[in-house]
């Protein structure tokens, strides 16, 4: 495993109280579906969040697919919207996030699950078996974050070559890219590859198309 980037935590600031949203849809009042999880999985829900009208259950890892299963075969919630990873990069608190979105389509109820995940043990369960929606998004969240998904399938990357060192969406990684970390086609006829297509931006001076005009930088 590669050496972690350096990455200098900035604060943030201080939560304050949420106001009433005039947006609230019914479709996202599932408070009676979350009692029901309580009920059957009272070790499995750690916390449940209401924000602008929304519920997010905070589930445990070791509970996720055992209430997945009963969302889709139970209680009617058997579409997976989305699925994705966050890096909150905090200092008080797991590193990252992933996230379950399902809807119920017969009684148009949406509800969203969250799995706290430490940055030593970025490791989940997949859910491809109940929600084949769930493949490519599992996918996309390893390539992005470096999120394990156990029993995938087929986990590649999608986006990034699998020799790629790094996973782009997490805090530290640069925005401009790491030059030399992949290397692009040449861009001209016999030139050699593209080792920083940033270089201007780092006071360099970048390669120029073979069909692009001489200028002074």
């Amino acid at each position: 495993m590669p050496e972690s980037l350096k990455f200098h935590f900035t604060p943030v600031d201080e939560a304050h109280a949420d106001e009433k949203n005039v947006h609230e849809k019914a479709s996202t009042d599932v408070a009676d579906t979350i009692d029901i999880l309580k009920k059957e999985f009272p070790d499995g829900i750690s916390d449940v969040v209401v924000y602008a009208g929304e519920y997010t259950v905070f589930v445990t890892r070791d509970s996720l697919v055992e209430i997945c299963t009963a969302l889709k075969e139970t209680l009617g919630f058997s579409y997976l919207v989305d699925l994705a990873g966050v890096d909150r990069f905090t200092e008080d608190a797991p590193r990252y996030e992933v996230y379950y979105c399902f809807v119920n389509i017969h009684a148009k109820k949406r509800i969203r699950l969250k799995v706290s995940l430490d940055e030593d043990d970025p490791v989940l369960p997949s859910i491809t078996r109940l929600f084949k929606a769930a493949d490519w998004n599992e996918r996309e969240c390893y390539d992005m974050l470096g999120i394990q998904f156990e029993g995938h399938p087929d986990l590649r990357r999608m986006y990034m070559p699998e020799d790629f060192e790094f996973h782009p969406q997490r805090k530290e990684f640069p925005l401009l890219g790491i030059p030399g970390s992949l290397p692009l086609p040449p861009r001209t006829p016999e030139g050699g590859l593209t080792m920083d297509p940033f270089a201007a931006a780092r006071q360099g001076s970048p390669v120029k198309s073979y069909q692009e005009p001489e200028s002074e930088f």
